[in-house]
C-alpha cells in the first residue's frame, strides 16, 4: 500500500481535486447554474457579456459592435472559445476550470519536486491535496471569474522561471524556455497586469545561482517577447481612444478605491473598498478615458497630499489582504449603497426597489447564508492553520532559502501590487497554493520527527 501511494500520490490527488470540484458542482447548482431559468452569475456578468458579444460580432466591447478597453481581455476571449465550443452554460465553465485547476496542480508538483531537495514529490503532492481542497478556491474557481485561469498562468510562470534557471548552457532551448516565459509574462498581462513585479524579483532569483550576464541573457528575451505580445493590443486601445490605455480602463477606478479619505473607514467597518462612492466630479461611467484618468488622478492626489496617512492605510490593507478570515467581513445587501459622512462613520443607504451598487449575486452572501454561516468559520481553521504552518515552514526550510526564495518573491510581489490598488481574500487566493508549499514543508517535517519519536519508542 505504501509503495503505491509513493508511485501514485499525484493521480491521487488529482482524482480527489476532480471528485470535489464535480461534487461542489452537483451539491450547490443554485451558486453555479448561471445558464439555467432563474440563475444568475455568481463572478463577474461583464466577463460574460464580453465574450457573447465577442462571438455575436467579431468586436471586443460591453456594447454590441462597438469595440472598447474596459476590462483586460484574455478571460472573455477564453470564454468565448469555452461557449464556442461547449456552448454557453455553467458546466462549460466550470469542467473548463476544472481543467485549469489540474493543470496548476500538476505544475505545483513539479515546482516542488524541482526546488526542494528533499522530498520535493511529497511536499508537492501535500500542496496539491491542500489546493485541491482548499474550500474558498473550490468554490471561486467554479463561478464566472478568471481566477482558475490567472492561478494557471502565475504556476506556469513559476515553473518556467525554475526550468530557465536550470538550463546550464545557453542554447537553444534554453532560448526557447525563455521565449515561453516572455509569452506566458505576456499574455498574463492581459487578464492581470501582476506579474512584471515578480518578473524583477526573478532577476535576483537567477542571479543566485547564475552570472550577471547568464542572468540577463536569459531574461532579456522574455522581457522583450513579453512586450512585443502586447504592443497590438496597446496600439487598439491608442486607435480607439487616442490615448495610451494601459491594458485596460479599470486601473483608475482600482488606484482610488485603495488611496482616499475613506479607504480605512470603510476597511474597519469590514466593508469591500468597490462600494466607495466616486468623487462627484468623475466623469460617468460612458467616458472610459476620462473616468479611469480622473479616479487615478484623484487616488495619486491623495497620496502625495497626505504622507502621514500612508502607513497606517498600509498596514490596513497588510492586515485585510492577509486576514485569515475571508474579506470583505461584510457583503451589501441588495437594494443598499455605501457611503462615509463627514465624521468617517461608514452608513449603509436603502434605496427600496431599485440596484444601488450590489448584484443579486452579491446579495446571496449574507449573514444568514451557508456562505457566511459555515464557509467563514471553514475558511478561518482551513487556511488560519496553512498560513501558520507556512510561516513555520518558511523558518524550518530556511537552509534553501536560495531556491525557495521564489516562492516568497511571490507572496512579496503579489502582496506588493495589492498593497498599491486594494485587497481581498479574493486577490491573495491565486498565490495562496504557492503559500501552502511551507505549509506542506512543515507538515512533513512534523510527521517525520512524530515517526523518530514512535520508533523509540518501540
Amino acid at each position: 500500500m505504501r509503495h503505491r501511494l509513493e508511485r501514485y500520490k499525484l493521480p491521487i490527488v488529482i482524482a480527489i481535486a476532480i471528485i470535489v470540484r464535480l461534487g461542489a458542482l452537483v451539491a450547490f447548482p443554485q451558486h453555479f447554474a448561471f445558464s439555467e431559468p432563474g440563475g444568475v452569475i455568481h463572478g463577474s456578468e461583464a466577463y460574460d457579456i464580453y465574450a457573447l458579444n465577442l462571438m455575436a460580432t467579431g468586436v471586443y466591447g460591453r456594447e454590441p459592435g462597438i469595440a472598447d478597453a474596459g476590462l483586460p481581455p484574455l478571460y472573455s476571449y477564453a470564454l468565448a472559445a469555452i461557449y464556442s465550443l461547449l456552448g454557453r452554460h455553467y458546466l462549460s465553465v466550470g469542467l473548463s476550470h476544472i481543467v485549469f485547476d489540474l493543470l496548476a496542480i500538476v505544475l505545483l508538483y513539479d515546482i516542488c519536486r524541482r526546488l526542494i531537495a528533499s522530498r520535493g514529490d511529497w511536499v508537492g503532492a501535500l500542496a496539491g491535496l491542500f489546493f485541491a481542497l482548499y474550500p474558498y478556491l473550490l468554490f471561486q474557481n467554479l463561478t464566472l471569474n478568471d481566477t482558475a485561469l490567472w492561478i494557471l498562468l502565475l504556476h506556469l510562470f513559476v515553473w518556467l522561471l525554475i526550468a530557465l534557471r536550470e538550463r546550464e548552457t545557453l542554447d537553444r532551448r534554453t532560448l526557447l524556455l525563455a521565449l515561453a516565459t516572455g509569452a506566458v509574462l505576456g499574455v498574463s498581462a492581459l487578464a492581470r497586469a501582476l506579474l512584471p513585479p515578480l518578473a524583477l524579483l526573478a532577476v535576483i532569483w537567477l542571479r543566485l545561482r547564475l552570472s550577471w550576464r547568464q542572468t540577463l541573457l536569459r531574461l532579456l528575451p522574455v522581457a522583450g517577447l513579453s512586450l512585443l505580445l502586447l504592443f497590438p493590443w496597446l496600439v487598439r486601445g491608442y486607435q480607439i481612444y487616442g490615448a495610451f490605455v494601459p491594458i485596460a480602463l479599470n486601473s483608475g477606478e482600482n488606484i482610488y478605491q485603495g488611496n482616499n479619505a475613506w479607504t480605512v473607514p470603510v476597511f474597519r467597518a469590514g466593508y469591500d473598498a468597490q462600494w466607495l462612492p466616486p468623487p462627484a466630479d468623475a466623469p460617468p461611467r460612458t467616458d472610459l478615458l476620462g473616468r479611469n484618468s480622473a479616479l487615478a488622478a484623484a487616488g495619486w492626489r491623495y497620496l502625495r497630499e497626505n504622507p502621514a496617512r500612508i502607513p497606517e492605510l498600509l498596514l490596513v490593507k497588510f492586515g485585510i489582504y492577509w486576514n485569515p478570515q475571508v474579506t470583505p467581513l461584510n457583503n451589501l445587501r441588495q437594494g443598499e449603497k455605501l457611503s462615509v459622512n463627514e465624521a468617517g462613520e461608514v452608513q449603509i443607504i436603502t434605496d427600496e426597489g431599485t440596484h444601488t451598487g450590489v448584484t443579486a449575486a452579491n446579495a446571496a452572501y449574507q449573514e444568514d447564508s451557508l456562505f457566511n454561516v459555515v464557509g467563514r468559520r471553514v475558511h478561518v481553521l482551513y487556511f488560519g492553520g496553512l498560513l501558520l504552518l507556512a510561516i513555520a515552514g518558511a523558518w524550518l526550510s530556511r537552509r534553501e532559502w536560495r531556491a525557495l526564495s521564489l516562492l516568497v518573491f511571490v507572496q512579496f510581489s503579489q502582496t506588493l501590487m495589492y498593497l498599491l490598488f486594494h485587497p481581498s481574500t479574493r486577490y491573495r487566493s491565486p498565490s495562496d497554493p504557492l503559500l501552502f508549499v511551507f505549509s506542506a514543508y512543515a507538515l512533513l517535517w512534523l510527521a517525520e520527527r512524530w515517526r523518530g519519536w514512535l520508533m523509540n519508542q518501540i
